[in-house]
């Protein structure tokens, strides 16, 4: 009887050697067969981690150079039209990054997560083939080490629910296409072995569905489940519940369904006619999306609960949704407080917590060895030891929060605009950028070298404050007009204020992957959150003596804090994110009464903390809205206050970024053109607007005439008065000599236009 089962694994390499081989690769510092190497070694890796930690379904095909969406691009042959003449990994990747010809498909959030996939690009013209390479590869490689894997595949609802049509239609429309070829890679597959497990990842169906989508569930997974006796299909939904779907799914001849017991409690609403249809239930019942340790006297409860409805022959114990999202290993985290480490499990971890938790609850206490039980006191006293540490309580914070006198700033924002045009003097069209600039290999060693005592303070800032130095000088010299410090002395924009906070942890290796090479290292919130001292104030200032423009502070704010860390789930995530806030406006108030004019507080990650159930938005917008406020509250009128907002769909929210009340907000619209701007316009929004004018995403530097074409673009939109320009987000992750000529052509753009519009 199989007993377990991870959704999915990480793929970054527990020391990021995928992203050192990718990035050495793209700077032709390797050859692409150097590449393929790494990651065959990765997965053999990851796949043997699993099988010694006593998991029985092991996944092939959740690994991918890039992005699991766009795997499935190539597979179905989905590859717009620009990229038609290209092959092999020149293809893959000019669709990922863009190319010296074209530029690269769009970006976006996957569901709530901090993870980006490559938005499909449908068109009516399409011929649609079947590239099953890469899926009976990654098996192939499996079996060769005795390892027979289940085969990871993006269900075809989810993929055309997440991709966009060129003629703007329904991409529903396109099932008919795509269905077919799903069927044949499931036909090819059928070949490799007897009995192989496939598993559909669905997690569009945890949202609310339109009749017509949910009317597609049935006839699609009567083909597939059908195609072949010698496959079992097991659909997987995770990050909320899918009850909806499940009622459907129960009717088809799929052999499993993964529910997510952790964030989708409202699953066990479905147990009942699971139990009916006789299907297996892959029961997610520790957390793949954050880092606690899983309480596993609790979980047993939980499965017990289940197994009231469901045979226990029925159920097979996984992780709740894909361990993507969670950092690699522990054994790497030797600097962390030896308490605090205690009550964490990253990926590794979590796999000995399934393998325990299956022993246990289909095979008793008595029949476990000597270690396992070990283990389960070891959890035992971790979670107790969590639950009453001092570490975790403050009650000087929880006062100010309940203290709270001001929470919105004063004046409305056209008082506020007039005197901020006034003193701050900036012409139409204000150019600026979003706030970091290339992090170097040599401000990185500095930093590290800090980190590890190898160098002094002196020697550090004296580091820092000449890279800020060529920062400054550069964008003077460019003409750019409101100025950034370039943030060399942060690692990460959520990290760098979270090592500066009580009542956060960082590790030393905790990186995931946030799209492609890109990995973060988030910090996490094991209890209550203050500010021991101004964080920011001193680079900022710094950086404002060395030109006589505005220099931008930059801080991050609560919603984008929260939804970047590790949060801890003792506490409603609203009250973490308010204590977050008191210290942010805090420092917003330092900074003003250092001098400084323009506080951009970014919120890039505040859509991506939406719930996927619309019954569940208002509450969060509510509480996000107030908090970003309360941020914000100690800013006098004069004192401008722009916010970032990364990759996402503003035209359902659009009332709620209003509602957020900053003065100047800048945006991504440089891979999705000007329909997102657009709602800006339909909705009558009155605060000023930094429409992203080029993708940072790609090393393509844009021509003066492209971003002139641009800039003339969203002045059909909105207004010049309304308008700022600069990049769609950050630099660091650039290099410099794609950064200089982009923002110089960027600002020469806008001198044309001015010119054109006089």
């Amino acid at each position: 009887m199989s007993k377990n089962y991870i959704v999915g694994f990480p793929r970054i390499g527990e020391q990021r050697e995928l992203k050192k081989a990718l990035e050495s690769f793209w700077a032709k510092k390797i050859p692409f067969d150097e590449v393929e190497k790494v990651a065959s070694k990765l997965k053999k890796r990851h796949w043997l981690y699993q099988k010694d930690a006593g998991i029985e379904h092991i996944s092939s095909n959740d690994f991918s150079l890039y992005d699991n969406m766009l795997d499935t691009s190539i597979m179905l042959g989905a590859i717009p039209q620009r990229f038609k003449q290209l092959e092999g990994e020149e293809l893959y990747f000019a669709m990922a990054r863009g190319d010296k010809n074209s530029v690269a498909m769009e970006m976006t959030k996957w569901f709530n997560t901090n993870y980006h996939y490559i938005v499909p690009e449908l068109s009516p013209e399409d011929n649609y083939i079947a590239n099953s390479k890469k899926i009976v590869q990654e098996f192939n490689e499996a079996k060769d080490i005795g390892i027979k894997t289940k085969i990871n595949l993006i269900g075809p609802i989810t993929y055309l629910g997440l991709s966009k049509r060129t003629d703007g239609g329904d991409t529903y429309e396109f099932l008919s296409k795509i269905l077919p070829i799903y069927e044949q890679i499931i036909k090819e597959i059928s070949l490799l072995d007897n009995d192989i497990v496939i598993q559909i990842d669905e997690p569009i169906f945890v949202k609310d569905l339109e009749p017509k989508v949910l009317s597609l569930i049935k006839p699609t997974y009567d083909k597939l489940a059908n195609v072949s006796l010698h496959v079992k299909i097991v659909v997987s939904t995770y990050f909320e519940n899918s009850n909806e779907a499940t009622k459907i799914l129960v009717n088809t001849p799929i052999w499993a369904l993964g529910l997510d017991f952790v964030h989708g409690e409202e699953n066990l609403k479905s147990l009942e006619i699971i139990e009916k249809s006789g299907k297996k239930l892959i029961a997610g019942v520790v957390d793949g999306r954050n880092i606690w340790k899983n309480d596993i006297n609790k979980t047993i409860l939980l499965l017990e609960d289940i197994a009231k409805s469901i045979k226990k022959d029925d159920i097979i114990i996984g992780s709740s949704c894909s361990l993507l999202h969670t950092p690699f290993s522990l054994k790497y985290e030797t600097k962390m407080d030896n308490e605090i480490k205690e009550w964490l499990s990253y990926t590794v971890e979590k796999l000995d917590e399934i393998s325990l938790i299956s022993k246990l609850f289909f095979d008793g206490l008595d029949s476990l060895e000597d270690k396992d039980k070990i283990a389960l006191k070891n959890n035992k006293e971790a979670n107790l030891s969590r639950r009453t540490s001092t570490k975790i309580h403050d009650k000087e914070v929880q006062n100010r929060v309940k203290n709270l006198e001001k929470i919105q700033r004063d004046g409305d924002f056209k008082e506020r605009i007039k005197l901020q045009r006034e003193i701050l003097k900036y012409k139409d069209l204000a150019t600026t950028t979003i706030g970091s600039f290339p992090q170097t290999d040599e401000i990185r060693k500095a930093r590290r070298e800090y980190k590890n005592r190898l160098i002094s303070k002196d020697e550090y800032e004296k580091a820092m404050k000449d890279y800020i130095d060529e920062c400054v000088s550069f964008q003077d010299e460019i003409g750019l007009e409101v100025l950034v410090h370039g943030e060399p002395e942060r690692n990460d924009m959520v990290e760098y204020f979270g090592e500066q906070l009580k009542g956060y942890g960082f590790s030393q290796n905790g990186w995931v992957q946030s799209y492609g090479s890109r990995c973060v290292k988030p910090p996490f919130i094991y209890g209550d959150i203050s500010r021991p001292k101004p964080m920011t104030v001193d680079w900022i200032t710094y950086a404002q003596s060395k030109t006589q423009k505005i220099m931008k502070g930059m801080l991050t704010g609560s919603v984008t804090i929260l939804n970047w860390s590790f949060v801890r789930d003792d506490m409603p995530r609203d009250e973490v994110s308010k204590q977050i806030a008191i210290a942010i406006n805090n420092e917003v108030d330092d900074l003003q009464k250092a001098g400084i004019k323009i506080i951009q507080v970014d919120e890039a990650a505040f859509k991506e903390g939406y719930p996927l159930r619309n019954s569940k938005i208002p509450s969060y917008e509510k509480w996000a809205v107030e908090n970003f406020k309360l941020c914000v509250s100690s800013a006098k009128e004069q004192t401008q206050i722009h916010t970032h907002m990364c990759y996402s769909e503003f035209n359902d929210i659009i009332k709620t970024i209003e509602a957020m009340d900053a003065d100047v907000i800048t945006i991504e619209t440089a891979r999705s053109g000007n329909e997102l701007l657009k709602i800006f316009k339909k909705v009558g929004y009155k605060q000023e607007v930094g429409p992203g004018v080029y993708d940072i995403h790609s090393p393509r530097v844009p021509s003066v005439e492209e971003i002139v074409k641009q800039i003339e673009l969203l002045l059909v939109v909105l207004p010049k008065e309304q308008l700022w320009i600069n990049p769609d987000c950050g630099l660091k992750t650039r290099k410099w000599e794609e950064v200089k000529p982009s923002l110089k052509n960027m600002v020469e753009a806008v001198k044309i236009v001015r010119e054109r519009l006089k």
